[in-house]
């Protein structure tokens, strides 16, 4: 999977934008006012996002994956288990865009439009890749699938929850995320499908040395 391309131009248009999408939703409109609060000429914005809302979407779904594992460097991870790691790094991911609930709603259900589908996936990898990444795994193996399956289950139910949390610090939303880890946990079958699943499938390192554009 090609690694999506960051700059402080795109990272900064992105974050202006967000004021603009509870009126004009994700749209080229919203954009060209982000571009333009960001102190950069709105008539670049095929320059600056050439896939337009969803390319800003997944650069906005990038910048949170980047905050999140900022945030996770400067906390003692080792002295957790790991199941305390996950919490801690999901709710954080979730922290990372806390105050645009109604962007993150809307650009959720913009990327799960069919013709979307493909940026959707590429977004839901990343995060729960980076996710995985800022806690410390280090696995090439089968595991590396497994982990990420059923990360990307948890993360997902665990963001619709989000999104109508209106309690205090997303306390509801932790207890939510706290107990749809216990029950992965508690059901070996479907690790074992997993693990079974991921025994198919080809090496993860080899697969993105074939994908790496080449120079």
């Amino acid at each position: 999977m090609a690694e999506i391309e960051r700059s402080a131009e795109r990272d900064a248009a992105v974050v202006a934008t967000l004021a603009h999408v509870p009126l004009d939703g994700w749209t080229r409109r919203a954009l060209r006012a982000g571009l333009a609060d960001a102190g950069l000429d709105p008539r670049d914005l095929d320059l600056i996002f050439p896939g337009g809302p969803i390319e800003a979407i997944e650069v906005w779904c990038d910048l949170a994956d980047r905050r999140m594992a900022e945030a996770l460097a400067a906390e003692d991870l080792a002295a957790m288990k790991i199941r305390t790691r996950v919490a801690r790094a999901v709710m954080s991911r979730l922290g990372s865009v806390s105050g645009h609930k109604d962007a993150a709603g809307r650009a959720l259900a913009l990327l799960s439009l069919p013709q979307n589908a493909p940026a959707g996936a590429r977004t839901a990898f990343r995060t729960v890749d980076a996710i995985w990444r800022a806690i410390g795994d280090r696995s090439s193996d089968i595991s590396w699938y497994t982990k990420r399956a059923s990360l990307g289950a948890v993360y997902g139910a665990t963001l619709l929850y989000w999104l109508n949390d209106d309690s205090e610090g997303d306390a509801r939303t932790a207890e939510f995320l706290d107990r749809r880890i216990e029950a992965l946990m508690l059901i070996p079958k479907v690790q074992g499908r997993l693990k079974a699943l991921g025994e198919k499938l080809p090496d993860p390192l080899r697969l993105f040395r074939r994908l790496r554009p080449a120079g």
